[in-house]
């Protein structure tokens, strides 16, 4: 028996950590696999693994598929950590690991770009309509087994098996190197459903309350116009603390915990949400999105709306011991003489 790695257009964020931890493991099961040509897999000893790259075309992407195909025996595993089922039928089992939840959502992709658009409807599309393929479904909550159940109607089994990368040892010494602590801190790159957009409106609700607390991005620098633009905006009119850090390595988010006071978790769709972990592992309180896949791994200290800025503006403020008393109750009598005055 052998198992073959089926892993093209996993190449950056949480799914490139997770490709490079299993890709890590030593004595590693894997005896064949397909990567993604863009996926930075530096510094990883790779031993014997024969590694077939694919580009980002359709083209490639069809031949990986085929030459999957022709690659497996009756005997093989092959484990398709792309989210999708195998476009071919294989003659062997087939373990779809599914880490992005947007793939069993309907949730709106209008704030994304047509492109991204287009790939996540066609993909949605063949996870449901391919399913049949599949001997069997790896995700990592209960939340998204649940979710996943429900929109494939599966009786195919479904694992829960959580992991995160290795990663320094929570509360060790880093070295601050002088730089200037943060109130808050979110590690997360900039797609739609990371939902910068409300977060930072909450911020500007805040500087309306006359709370500017500091907050840590990590953003791509050029990769975000439209949240570059919107967080220059918020620094320039409202003097919010805002500082984005940058795309950060591994070691570099590590540092930026021990400098943050909480995290805060805005997204509004997670497979897993690796900084929930790390920040928790680090001892940081978390301000997250009152959403199951929050709860799937971490207590959260304060919970808020993320479709709701205002929401998330009065969770940190219930955080920082400033809360806004609730409005006042009347009756009908105070009523009538606002109406009259």
């Amino acid at each position: 028996m052998r198992l073959l790695l089926h892993a093209p257009n996993v190449n950056s964020g949480g799914g490139l950590q997770l490709l490079r931890a299993i890709l890590a493991v030593v004595p590693s099961p894997i005896s064949w696999a397909q990567l993604d040509k863009r996926a930075d897999i530096g510094g990883l000893l790779l031993g014997n693994l024969r590694i077939r790259f694919v580009r980002n075309t359709v083209w490639s992407r069809l031949a990986a598929e085929w030459r999957l195909r022709t690659q497996c025996g009756a005997d093989d595993i092959v484990l398709c950590f792309h989210g999708l089922p195998p476009i071919f039928t294989l003659p062997c089992k087939v373990v779809v690991f599914v880490q992005n939840r947007l793939l069993l959502e309907d949730s709106p992709l209008d704030n994304y770009p047509l492109r991204i658009r287009i790939r996540i409807t066609a993909e949605r599309w063949l996870l449901a309509n391919l399913r049949g393929r599949s001997s069997r479904y790896v995700v990592q909550t209960p939340s998204m087994a649940a979710v996943l159940q429900h929109r494939l109607g599966l009786a195919i089994p479904v694992v829960v098996s959580p992991f995160i990368p290795e990663a320094a040892a929570p509360g060790q010494d880093l070295a601050k190197g002088g730089e200037d602590s943060f109130d808050f801190v979110y590690v997360a790159s900039g797609e739609a459903h990371k939902n910068h957009i409300n977060l930072l409106e909450a911020w500007r609700i805040l500087a309306e309350y006359g709370h500017r607390p500091s907050l840590a991005l990590t953003l791509g620098a050029g990769a975000n116009p439209r949240l570059e633009k919107k967080i220059a905006q918020l620094v320039r009119d409202e003097q919010v603390a805002v500082s984005n850090c940058g795309a950060l390595t591994t070691v570099q988010v590590d540092e930026l915990y021990h400098r943050a006071r909480a995290l805060i978790y805005p997204s509004a769709v997670e497979s897993l949400g690796l900084p929930l972990i790390e920040a928790s592992r680090h001892g940081l309180p978390i301000v997250a999105s009152e959403k199951d896949y929050v709860r799937d791994i971490v207590t959260p200290v304060q919970t808020f709306d993320p479709d709701s800025p205002l929401s998330i503006a009065r969770a940190v403020m219930r955080f920082m011991g400033v809360s806004k008393a609730p409005t006042e109750v009347g009756t009908a009598d105070d009523f009538l003489s606002d109406v009259v005055r």
